[in-house]
């Protein structure tokens, strides 16, 4: 088709009220709004010859854009790329775990420079840590009428209705728990558009005193927290690494010492680590230091710490819990192991009673990319995969089912006849379920019941394992083995 003759690249002249710099790489004028009575933008000014001498240098704080030198001073108060003040609920590194930089070697060679030696010795490694796990989980693939209608919505493509099956699923699964109710905080990590925690919003109708907390350590565009001005429920959005949150220096939560529901979709690996510690050795570990019982506090007749005691051993647990757990539940699905670290992890002690260490926990996190990757793709393509990933990191569109690792990123093909694609997935799992037993373990050991099922058919997303946890004390799911 002819381009319109009226179109500014068709008349050679930029579109009125624009920048007049063509930008050779887009094949078009930039689009940039001009000042009366100038020709090119702020950002185009220094390469037009009728500019005067005024010289335009890359920003210090962020080289990917330009300012003139003689207002830079004034720029750098300004520019959105300058250091924020801290939150109160920002401590460095309080989720970060234990760093020990004598366990780590220096430097450990990709899988595709180990021997074959080398790579069967690791898998047999392996197998003996993996005799007795369940390798097959249950499944509890679920749906909730909340999404009735959208998921039935003849609009829907591909991606869409794949998301929504797994949203669907999940918050199935947190009804399951008995999770869904009033007087309670969710705290959606990798939160995203936040969407998870709109279809939870959306299933409590108009609960009273519930509030969302979505974490986030990127700026997001197409929030859908906007929906919900206007409801009874409270949306909070924090742009922070969960590295460094802590929860209990948030308002909402130290102040109305609402119990917490922790949830995420696809919580991208160590994110899962410094979660599960951020709500477990943060926040719950706080109340227990302090020695309150948020919740006996809240009864509103003056019964004594002693009355409310014996009430609750008679079984009245319904008003007065016997032990009062802040974080009320779990409910994640996991995602990307590959991206885990060891220093984050927290089943180190549980790799280190099988006699594994942090040069295992680095190969087999590795490794565990197999069992979604397949052969499916070029180098090429997974290079502008990875690209694309790195970019757009929350996009809905985007499935973390590899985050960009292939069997050719490890180089694992390249030793034939040792393994085939089957195999390769085999071990994948296997990885993935030794990286996810140690968080079992972890949950365990801290009073919680935690349970691995799949949450959606693998044809829905590769990445369909729920990781759930309720504590010992309220009615739990079967913990997996």
């Amino acid at each position: 088709m002819a381009t319109s003759a009226s179109s500014p690249h068709a008349t050679g002249f930029p579109a009125e009220g624009r920048c007049g710099y063509y930008v050779e790489k887009k094949k078009r004028f930039c689009r940039m709004v001009v000042a009366a009575g100038k020709r090119f933008c702020g950002e185009h000014a220094g390469a037009a010859e009728e500019e005067d001498a005024r010289k335009r240098i890359l920003c210090p704080l962020d080289p990917k854009h330009t300012v003139y030198e003689d207002q830079l001073a004034k720029h750098l108060k300004k520019c959105n790329s300058r250091e924020k003040p801290k939150p109160d609920f920002y401590i460095q590194d309080i989720n970060a775990g234990l760093k020990d930089e004598t366990e780590i070697p220096e430097q450990l060679v990709p899988i595709s420079s180990l021997s074959e030696e080398q790579l069967e010795k690791l898998i047999k490694k392996l197998r003996k840590a993996s005799e007795g796990l369940n390798s097959t989980l249950k499944d509890h693939i679920m749906s909730h009428p909340a999404l009735h209608d959208a998921l039935n919505d003849p609009k829907n493509g591909d991606s869409a209705a794949k998301h929504l099956k797994q949203q669907a699923s999940i918050l199935g699964n947190i009804e399951k728990l008995k999770l869904l109710g009033p007087r309670r905080c969710f705290v959606e990590f990798g939160a995203g558009k936040g969407k998870l925690s709109h279809w939870v919003d959306i299933a409590l109708k108009d609960a009273e005193k519930v509030h969302f907390i979505l974490v986030e350590k990127v700026t997001t565009r197409f929030k859908v927290d906007g929906k919900h001005r206007k409801k009874n429920s409270v949306f909070e959005r924090l742009q922070i690494d969960i590295q460094h949150l802590c929860l209990n220096k948030i308002p909402v939560l130290r102040e109305g010492k609402l119990p917490v529901v922790g949830i995420g979709k696809h919580l991208c690996g160590m994110a899962t680590d410094l979660a599960l510690r951020c709500l477990i050795e943060t926040y719950a570990a706080s109340f227990e230091e302090r020695n309150e019982e948020p919740l006996a506090k809240r009864i509103k007749n003056d019964k004594t710490e002693k009355e409310i005691y014996t009430l609750a051993k008679e079984g009245n647990e319904k008003n007065v819990p016997e032990k009062w757990n802040p974080v009320a539940g779990i409910v994640i699905a996991l995602c990307c192991h590959h991206r885990c670290d060891w220093r984050h992890y927290v089943g180190k002690e549980y790799f280190r009673a099988l006699g594994l260490g942090a040069v295992e926990f680095h190969y087999f996190q590795r490794m565990s990319s197999w069992a979604t990757c397949g052969m499916r793709k070029t180098s090429l393509e997974t290079s502008n995969s990875t690209t694309k990933r790195q970019d757009n990191q929350n996009d809905d569109s985007e499935e973390h089912d590899d985050g960009g690792y292939r069997i050719t990123d490890d180089g694992a093909d390249s030793l034939p006849g040792l393994l085939s694609v089957e195999e390769k997935k085999k071990i994948g799992h296997l990885c993935k379920l030794l990286i996810d037993q140690g968080r079992i373990q972890y949950l365990q050991q801290k009073g919680f019941s935690p349970a691995l099922q799949y949450y959606t058919d693998p044809l829905v997303s590769l990445e369909n394992v729920l990781l759930t946890a309720l504590p010992n004390h309220s009615s739990s799911p079967e913990t997996t083995a």
